[in-house]
């Protein structure tokens, strides 16, 4: 089982290293567009999700949407980072800073729930 799991995270990280390649290779206009589009998408996603969540109907419903919010914080800080690793945008310019941070303490934050919330799930179903 443990070459199985480090099999699946060596191809991820290769999967990710032709991304970035990729990523370089891309005209401005493109990288714009395709930045755009994942940030977009991302953070469009957490703030639904979250709605959702919030108007769920059971604490399943609940970790369900906030599971995948955090799911979609972890991604927009990934966008952020390696818009940053290609030298796309500068990380030391205090709004990416402030975003990056933000993003750490996002994913923080809904982890927390999203953890505190299945514990609960799994007590009330063991009771």
């Amino acid at each position: 089982m443990m070459a199985q799991d480090n099999n699946v995270l060596n191809k991820s990280f290769e999967f990710s290293i032709r991304i970035v390649k990729l990523y370089q290779h891309l005209s401005k206009e493109q990288k714009e567009y395709v930045l755009s589009k994942q940030l977009l998408r991302s953070g469009t996603s957490i703030g639904a999700n979250i709605n959702e969540a919030q108007a769920g109907q059971s604490k399943a419903d609940f970790a369900s949407k906030m599971s995948i919010a955090s799911k979609e914080a972890r991604e927009t800080k990934y966008w952020l980072e390696l818009l940053c690793a290609t030298g796309y945008i500068d990380k030391l310019e205090p709004h990416v800073m402030s975003l990056l941070e933000q993003s750490d303490e996002l994913i923080k934050i809904l982890t927390t729930i999203v953890k505190n919330t299945q514990q609960n799930l799994k007590a009330n179903s063991k009771a």
